[in-house]
């Protein structure tokens, strides 16, 4: 395994409380791997790369394990992360402005990652590199964009130089969190046709974070769905997309267009995702679910096997959402919240 992480918790205190941001999160990633972690705003998703790379604030609390190649990471001293961090595990972060300083030009920043990690490279060698990077994510007249600035880039040309910048070093592990955010759906195929470039360029395994299932179809070997802070189904893709025991995995599909079905609609996931201070007992989704029982609102369930022992499911009642739909399983949850709308708005027009 080339990267192993365990038990992962993540917290921060506030003023309400502790923020327990991740909860107990494992995983193991292959090399060669893609690996999706999915799930809404909020789900922890950001949190645990970022505690992987050791790039959390410093009031942050990290406990649990995270191994590169038998390495632990947590807990590392800054000399040590600094070895890793770009040479062996690279980060393509959300908002490539923000990525990028706007006051050196592309060929520099490019430049600066790769003589960080090489000390007997020349700068020359070092920008000629960095032109052959930009070229291998397609940016055209790569060599005279190595004199532009950030801002004199679109949207997708800046995602493609961070990606450029990631695989400088031919890390090992490529964590890409949300690289098409922002974007529109042309561009955001463009990105994943670099991103998948420079995989196969390096030879990374790759942690590929979303809050939408689309972008990780076909192209992620295998799915993590958190919720809340915890992973609540893991599978392959196929389980994932196919046969999902979870049911907000499956509102999370019904949430996506289908070009296959030309009447069907959009179903959405009712309410909203729970504070993660001051978390109740048992399942988080409870409020939210249309198979919630008692039993939910007691205990919260454990990553279980389903059918397949690489195909698990926090889930009380997983079984139940064999050949379920999204529409039919979420249709009268949703027509109830249409309902309570329309009381509410109606009861102000009349108190107004």
């Amino acid at each position: 395994m080339v990267l192993e992480v365990s038990d992962l918790t993540v917290g921060f205190p506030s003023d309400e409380g502790l923020v327990r941001a991740v909860r107990g999160v494992s995983y193991e990633l292959r090399s060669g791997e893609v690996l999706g972690i999915v799930g809404e705003s909020g789900s922890g998703k950001s949190v645990t790369s970022l505690a992987v790379m050791g790039l959390l604030p410093g009031n942050a609390r990290v406990s649990g394990s995270v191994k590169f190649r038998g390495q632990e990471l947590v807990g590392a001293s800054d000399a040590a992360m600094t070895k890793i961090r770009g040479r062996r595990v690279a980060m393509i972060f959300q908002d490539p402005m923000t990525s990028l300083n706007p006051v050196y030009t592309i060929g520099y920043q490019i430049a600066e990652t790769l003589l960080a990690h090489h000390d007997g490279m020349s700068k020359n060698a070092a920008l000629e590199r960095a032109a052959e990077l930009l070229e291998i994510v397609r940016i055209p007249n790569a060599r005279g964009r190595l004199s532009s600035y950030p801002h004199e880039l679109s949207g997708g040309m800046r995602q493609r130089v961070v990606i450029a910048i990631a695989m400088a070093n031919d890390p090992d592990v490529i964590i890409a969190d949300e690289p098409t955010t922002a974007l529109d759906v042309t561009v955001q195929a463009q990105i994943m046709d670099a991103l998948d470039t420079a995989r196969k360029a390096t030879g990374a395994a790759m942690v590929l974070i979303t809050h939408d299932l689309g972008v990780i179809a076909g192209q992620a070997d295998r799915v993590l769905v958190m919720y809340a802070g915890k992973l609540v189904e893991r599978g392959s893709a196929e389980d994932i997309f196919y046969t999902p025991r979870m049911p907000y995995t499956l509102g999370l599909l019904g949430s996506l267009p289908r070009l296959d079905r030309a009447s069907a609609r959009l179903t959405p996931i009712p309410g909203a995702p729970p504070s993660v201070v001051n978390m109740p007992p048992g399942c988080p989704f409870t409020p939210r679910c249309p198979l919630a029982q008692p039993v939910c609102d007691e205990v919260e369930p454990e990553l279980a096997p389903t059918t397949s022992p690489d195909h698990s499911a926090a889930c009380h009642f997983s079984q139940e959402l064999v050949g379920r739909e999204a529409q039919d399983l979420f249709e009268t949850t949703v027509s109830d919240a249409h309902a309570l709308a329309q009381f509410v708005r109606e009861t102000e027009d009349q108190t107004s």
